[in-house]
């Protein structure tokens, strides 16, 4: 007997023990492998979505990450939102960080402009506009002009056909009321149609139906004149209204010189 051979005890009972069945280990790994790539695929998939998600998010959320810029906000994202309103034809005084009227009225132009609530103030959906921000085109092609846009309540200054500068303004409003220079009621209108200036006060005009800041007349009593209220809807007797800020730069840029071309409509 080998030395190795194992000694079984007397009056025992040799048992062989069967040898294990093992199920081929080449059935799980293809399975743990198939399962493998479902999940890899599973999660490839989700990585896509979230990864489109990712980058067609950033414009929407950089918009509504950006504070509400009011009259009277200060800082940065005045100044940046004042420079990209000036380079695109929108006026405002200067880019100052400084939110005042005339980035009020600009910021409302530019609502006007692109179908927005009209209130001067940007907020998240103005945001978006001013990050696709164009200078708007005159339907006047060539030479120089003012338009007066009424659907749009703005006003367009044209040069050599190409818009230069977007103004705020605030038109006729439609109603009835009582002229006591004509002694009859009148609507508050502001006619359609070609026009030009015809002459000019510098200084403060005291009418009967209210206070007009250096107006320009360009059809009869009816001109473009300073006012401290430009709201986001016709509001005027038939004037067309602009913040005291933007009638002094028309006047101290020469806009709008006598004989110079208007156009309603």
């Amino acid at each position: 007997m080998s030395r190795y051979q194992p000694r079984h005890a007397v009056g025992t009972t040799r048992v062989d023990i069967a040898p294990l069945e093992i199920a081929p280990l080449e059935i799980a790994p293809v399975e743990t492998a198939r399962s493998d790539r479902r999940t890899v695929l599973r999660l490839g998939a989700a990585t896509v979505a979230v990864g489109a998600t990712a980058l067609a998010a950033p414009s929407v959320a950089g918009a509504a990450s950006r504070p509400t810029l009011k009259l009277g906000s200060r800082g940065w994202q005045v100044k940046s939102l004042q420079t990209k309103l000036r380079a695109n034809g929108y006026w405002c005084k200067g880019a100052n960080g400084v939110y005042d009227s005339s980035t009020q009225q600009a910021v409302m132009a530019l609502q006007k402009m692109r179908g927005l609530s009209r209130d001067g103030v940007c907020g998240p959906n103005t945001w978006k506009a001013v990050d696709t921000i164009y200078r708007p085109v005159s339907r006047t092609k060539s030479g120089n002009i003012m338009e007066i846009n009424k659907g749009r309540q703005v006003i367009l200054f044209v040069r050599a056909g190409k818009v230069k500068w977007v103004f705020n303004t605030s038109t006729g409003n439609g109603e009835r009321y009582w002229s006591s220079a004509s002694g009859r009621y009148l609507y508050a209108t502001t006619p359609s149609g070609r026009f030009a200036f015809q002459r000019a006060i510098d200084g403060m005009r005291r009418a009967p139906l209210g206070n007009l800041w250096r107006p320009r007349y360009f059809n009869g009593g009816i001109a473009i004149h300073g006012s401290p209220s430009i709201p986001g809807y016709p509001a005027s007797h038939g004037c067309a209204r602009l913040d005291n800020k933007a009638i002094d730069y028309i006047w101290s840029a020469n806009l709008a010189p006598i004989g110079s071309r208007v156009w309603v409509y």
